[in-house]
């Protein structure tokens, strides 16, 4: 099968591209998932369409710097105490006026215990909010909060309009959201298309694309055809086996961001045994070959890891990479008292590179040294609508690169009590806790180093490879990629 998907799509490459519809002022990109919400308080999937609807406080530009977004400045009152000063005259989709209020029932939204939000850990340090006037906002925190800042500049801190949201109701404003962002929601088809009309209005100005209609093609192969007939001008999560196929062609370009995509992982969830045991988890660590899994597998479009922190984060600590020891497992696990192994339940989708290939050889890899395992491959929409996973363990991919800072990397997925955390280790928490405390960089970059040994001792969790992030694009489309894996229409052109 995969001789002829390499030949089908050989015959495909030769063909001259047609132009896909309405390219002069437009866009198609080629999504491998389907969209299921695109409220930003609420994510379960990658923000990459609400990026485009909605605006933060506070962005990141291709250098990865903070800049002003919908607040112009901001400032430390104290060392609990932000105070941001908004941007004026701008309006949301539907007229609504942005202002203070809006800021105020966006992050309350989130913080409404009763709400259930699965991004709260991102925000969860802020105690309260306080209009000082319609464009002045003061944000306190329950302890001193050196990343506030960066925590207004990613989900689920996009600006949502209140009014609109009354009157509509969560559920509705899902599926046809209203924001301030540099493209209007105009269409959403279930499993076939979303499309945005740019924002005329936009207080950036109009963006340079008048139409983008984001595709789900979740079919590895459809989506590479896609691009290089013209159906689509960009697509998303190229397969590392097809990618340089995409050279054969002058009319597509593969675009690589070493190191920009997920950093994929095993979640364990330690309330269940034998996952409680530390000697198990450590011989499930022990027991993965990731450096063959990254050369044969990924063909070197990913990087082994030793932690879920990123090297261009703060508070990255250079830790090895866990040994491939099949033996040093079998011991473990005698210690622990499965000389003969046990049976036990790993749960993945197909949402990243190989992912089920990963699977099923880390699956074997178990099995060498006695553990049975049960595979359930899920369909994403249905993986991602129950956190904590039932697991036992997990396959999940987590990124940090919108906030580059270990909090982003660790918190959400080490943090017991957390939607996404299968952990549970007091002092891990301790520390967790004390790094959303301290302001003094130094004293907080120690802190966040002891998170990462001990996460490295204890095995909260499996850190297995960061992936490369793969995208491609049409030759006449001006797009080279974020560190931050953003896809930002407003920058994108087209010659």
């Amino acid at each position: 099968m995969r001789l002829l998907s390499a030949l089908t799509l050989g015959i495909v490459l030769a063909v001259p591209v047609v132009p896909a519809f309405g390219q002069d002022t437009g866009l198609v990109v080629g999504r491998s998932v389907s969209t299921n919400a695109m409220d930003p308080g609420f994510m379960r999937e990658a923000a990459t369409i609400v990026d485009n609807i909605f605006d933060t406080l506070v962005m990141r530009d291709d250098q990865m710097n903070l800049v002003p977004g919908l607040a112009t400045e901001w400032r430390a009152v104290d060392d609990l105490t932000w105070e941001f000063k908004l941007r004026e005259g701008v309006a949301f989709h539907n007229g609504e006026s942005f202002d203070a209020e809006a800021v105020k029932f966006t992050i309350d939204r989130v913080l409404d215990p009763q709400a259930n939000s699965p991004a709260i850990s991102y925000i969860r340090t802020i105690a309260s909010v306080e209009v000082v006037d319609p464009l002045t906002v003061r944000v306190t925190t329950a302890e001193p909060d050196p990343l506030l800042p960066t925590r207004m500049s990613r989900y689920p801190a996009y600006i949502v309009p209140p009014d609109y949201l009354a009157e509509v109701g969560d559920a509705h404003f899902a599926s046809n959201p209203v924001g301030t962002g540099a493209y209007r929601f105009v269409e959403f088809v279930p499993d076939e298309r979303v499309v945005l009309e740019a924002n005329e209005e936009y207080w950036r100005g109009k963006p340079t694309l008048d139409v983008v209609t984001w595709r789900p093609i979740p079919d590895s192969t459809a989506r590479i055809t896609a691009l290089v007939t013209g159906e689509v001008d960009l697509i998303e999560d190229v397969p590392v086996d097809l990618a340089p196929m995409l050279t054969a062609s002058p009319d597509v370009e593969l675009v690589q961001v070493k190191n920009g995509g997920l950093t994929i992982y095993l979640g364990l969830r330690m309330d269940k045994e034998p996952l409680d045991d530390v000697r198990v988890r450590r011989a499930l660590d022990h027991a993965i070959d990731r450096q063959a899994i990254t050369d044969n597998l990924l063909q070197g479009m990913a990087t082994p890891v030793g932690s879920q922190v990123g090297e261009s984060d703060f508070g990255y600590l250079d830790l090895p990479v866990p040994a491939y020891d099949p033996e040093l497992s079998r011991q473990l696990l005698a210690e622990a008292g499965y000389a003969d192994g046990f049976e036990i339940t790993m749960q993945s989708s197909s949402r990243y590179m190989k992912n089920n290939e990963v699977a099923q050889a880390i699956a074997q890899q178990f099995s060498d040294v006695g553990i049975r395992v049960n595979q359930q491959v899920l369909e994403w929409s249905v993986y991602t609508q129950k956190q904590p996973f039932d697991g036992p363990i997990y396959m999940l991919g987590w990124g940090s690169t919108q906030t580059l800072d270990a909090d982003a990397a660790v918190y959400a997925i080490m943090r017991s009590g957390e939607p996404y955390s299968g952990a549970n280790l007091p002092e891990l928490d301790e520390l967790l806790d004390e790094s959303r405390r301290i302001v003094d960089p130094a004293a907080r970059e120690q802190v966040l180093h002891q998170v990462q040994q001990l996460a490295a001792e204890e095995v909260p969790l499996i850190s297995l490879y960061r992936e490369d992030a793969l995208l491609g694009r049409a030759s006449d489309v001006r797009f080279e990629g974020r560190p931050d894996a953003r896809i930002v229409l407003f920058d994108i052109t087209r010659d």
